[in-house]
Order: structure tokens, then sequence, then C-alpha cells
């Protein structure tokens, strides 16, 4: 009998697909996810199921909808008696989401181990929803003077950066001789903020002014600006929770430019993350048994519209990179506009192991797409939803979204309706008009089909 591969997914924070050399950033350098993509199978236009941290993470781990492995469509804050959250908010001992079976307890089932290295913004604690170990970071989104946990417990604070932590954790565990295969979810914080909490030479990687900047960041000429959230960017919870007095202010000068330059740096940190892990399986011979797949939970505005952070019905928000890395099991090179989703990777994961997904997976088998056999596989289009109310279809050529209201059903008196072939940076809103009516027309159809039938998680908790 053939010894199943062995399979990583690789997930970092909040860097959008435009943001990545393979993804046609002429800028931007990153060499390692490149490689990725030139010796496996890239998906054009893959889609965040809901753009904020806990949903997306959530989506991937359990195949299913954020309404559905959730019953709610944010981050999931634990508070106490006076409405306060508390920290640290995640994760508890309780499995109050992902009721269903994850894809760590699906792969268990058939003789994996299974780990967790990095960032866990998800409720459950992980060994709760099948680890069999875990390191990750008690504090969110903190690169220096880190408190990593082993398992359980409070944890330890750890000398230098996070990443360089993590990174030697992952050898550590790929360096390991086991007679089972093992799913490694190893998580990459940055791109996301603070973005001036890494080493100088990363803050230093990109000039400002050799940036380039979407169009959709400038508004009547005028580009976008926001000194509370360049402070957030800078410096996260340091800024908006401990109020550190070197938040106060950003520095003299500080605009776009400057935030997407550093945003550049974080994401080639990424990169050179990546490169450390494929080190680590060649090193170990591991390369060709492995079925790798890189993937961003969600993207980041970055001032597109004049909006920051992410969780909006935006192309900045949504568009991840999504690449497939299996030698031998795919052919490389290979590049598909099926619009695939985060709930498709756990299927489309198993499928690759040999094994159907089971009943409650709502994601979809994309290894027709992956071998070349289909273009596309079901209606090809993908579906979000946000913690502001807002649901959308994405199609490879259109954005069609609607609000909802309290009772989760959609207003259909507003909308967004966006020709992105035509209109690539949401300019131009066709909601509502005669232009391409049909098309419009067919894609809110789908949609409220989709609203209709997706079931909200009811109150299933297990202590």
């Amino acid at each position: 009998m053939t010894k199943q591969p062995n399979v990583v997914v690789c997930m970092c924070d909040q860097l959008r697909a435009s943001e990545v050399g393979c993804y046609g950033n002429p800028v931007i350098h990153t060499p390692n996810i490149d490689r990725l993509a030139q010796e496996g199978v890239r998906f054009e236009h893959a889609i965040s199921n809901n753009p904020v941290c806990m949903p997306a993470r959530s989506c991937l781990l359990s195949g299913e909808y954020s309404r559905t492995c959730m019953g709610s469509l944010g981050n999931d804050v634990e508070r106490d008696a006076q409405g306060r959250a508390i920290l640290p908010e995640y994760p508890v001992s309780r499995r109050v989401h992902l009721p269903d079976p994850t894809l760590p307890e699906q792969l268990r089932s058939i003789g994996y181990e299974t780990a967790l290295i990095g960032k866990w913004h998800v409720k459950p604690a992980p060994l709760l929803v099948g680890f069999d170990h875990a390191v990750f970071p008690r504090v969110h989104h903190r690169y220096t003077g880190q408190t990593f946990i082993e398992d359980s417990g409070e944890g330890e604070v750890v000398d230098g950066y996070s990443l360089d932590y993590e990174a030697e954790r992952v050898a550590r565990y790929l360096s390991t001789t086991r007679e089972k295969p093992f799913f490694l979810f190893y998580n990459i914080s940055p791109p996301h903020m603070p973005v001036d909490d890494a080493p100088e030479r990363i803050r230093r990687m990109y000039s400002p002014a050799e940036v380039p900047l979407r169009p959709n960041v400038f508004i009547d000429g005028q580009v976008a600006y926001d000194e509370n959230w360049f402070k957030i960017y800078l410096w996260d919870f340091l800024y908006y929770q401990e109020h550190l007095p070197h938040t106060r202010r950003i520095p003299e000068g500080f605009d776009l430019r400057h935030l997407t330059a550093l945003y550049y740096g974080m994401t080639t940190w990424v990169d050179e993350m990546v490169g450390r892990l494929m080190q680590g399986l060649r090193v170990n011979h591991l390369d060709e048994s492995t079925i790798l797949v890189f993937v961003s939970d969600h993207g980041d505005n970055l001032g597109s519209h004049h909006t920051f952070n992410k969780d909006t019905l935006m192309e900045e928000s949504i568009r991840i990179p999504l690449i497939f890395h299996a030698p031998g099991r795919l052919s490389p090179r290979l590049v598909n506009t099926q619009v695939a989703q985060i709930v498709d990777v756990m299927p489309t994961l198993l499928a690759l192991c040999g094994v159907a997904a089971p009943t409650p997976v709502q994601g979809r088998n994309l290894l027709p797409c992956l071998t070349g056999e289909q273009l596309t596989v079901s209606d090809g289009c993908a579906y979000i939803e946000t913690s502001q109310g807002q649901i959308g279809v994405r199609s490879p050529m259109h954005l069609f979204g609607l609000q909802l209201d309290s009772a989760h059903q959609p207003l259909t008196r507003h909308g967004f309706f966006y020709d992105l072939r035509q209109d690539p940076y949401e300019v131009k809103n066709l909601f509502g008009t005669p232009e391409q009516v049909e098309i419009a027309n067919t894609l809110q159809a789908s949609l409220e089909e989709w609203n209709q039938h997706t079931p909200w998680l009811k109150a299933r908790v297990s202590v």
C-alpha cells in the first residue's frame, strides 16, 4: 500500500493577491511563493468566504461557511459580565464552534499525526478540534516579546522575533522521525499589522517612492489618509489598547506610500518563512511526498475607496493567493480560472489523500481543476459574507452583493454589481442600471438561493 502524502497548509494573514509576484505585481519580491506557483497549481481567482480572521480560518478547518461552522460572522470575543473583552480572548476550553468533523480530525481518522504551529485565531482550543500537538502565540499580532503556548497553559515568553521562533519549531517538527504521515497547519501572522514590529531590514526593504498604489486609493485626486488607522497599522494593540507613549503620533510625513512600503516588507518577510519551510521539506527528503497549500485568510483594503483593514465586499478584502503544490501529483505551472474558495481547501485536500469529504462539508472538491481534467466545478463561483451583514457572489468576471437585514434576509433595493473585466477597481456600480441586467439577475438569484439554503449554526456546545 502506498503511503499517504504528508499535508502542509501554510496560511498567512491579511495578504491580498495583488501583492504577490506570481499574481502580477512587478515590484514585490516573493520568490518562494512564486516558485510554488511555478511548480504547482495557482488559482487566479481565489476568494475568502469571510474576510476577517476567525471566520476565514474556521471556514478552512471545517469546509463550511462561517454562519454554519460558527453561527456568527465576526471575531467572536469572550467578554466578562461588564462586556469587556477577556484576554486571552481565544482559545476557550469548550467546542462552541466547529461542531462537525474538521480537517485535522478527518486526517487523524485515517492515520495522520496532526500539528499546529503559529497563529491560532479560532474559538475552541486546538486540541479540541483534532490537533495532537500545538505551538501558538498567546497574543495575536505581536512579533517581539511574544508568549507561546505549547498545547495548553499560560505559555512562556520567547526571545527574538516570533516568526523566527515559529520557523524553528517547524524545522524541528519536519526533522522528526515518524512512521505516520503528518498534517501540519503552519500559520504566519504578517503582513497583518503591526507593520512596525519587524526587523529594520524588513521595514526599510522598499522605498515609499517605488511602491505602486491602486488607482482606487484616490478620490477626487486625494489619496487615502487616516491618522487613526495608520497608528493601528503601525502598532496595533500597543496603540489602541496599551496606549504606549510612542504610539501617540505617527512619524512626520507618514502617508499611504510609507504604509504600503511597510506592507510590502512584511509580505517579503512571509515569503522568507515560506522559503524556510520549503528548505525544511527538502533537507528532510519530504518535498516529493508532501502536499503544500499556500493561502491567505483574507486581503487588506490598504486605502482602496478610502477604507482600511478588511471585512468589506471589495476585491482588496476578498481576493487572496491560493496555490497547491504536490510534485508528481499535479501538473506544474497550471493556472486555473475556477473561482476557488477557502471552504474548498478541506474537501480538495481530502480528495488528494484519497478520502471523500464528510456530508456536512459545504466546500467543493477542486481536484478535477488541479489535474486539468475540468476547468470548473459546480457553478464556478464563490460566496462571501461579512460581519457588516453583506453577502456576495464572485464569478470569474463579476461581483454581485446585497445587504442583509437583522433577520438575515436580503435587502434588494440597494446592492453591488461590478464588471471586473472592465472595472477591476470597482469604481462603477452597475446595480439597478440596465447594463448587463441578465447577468445581474442570474447572480442575484444564485446569491439569494445560497442565503436561503445555507444554514446557521444553532447553539451546540461541547464541554
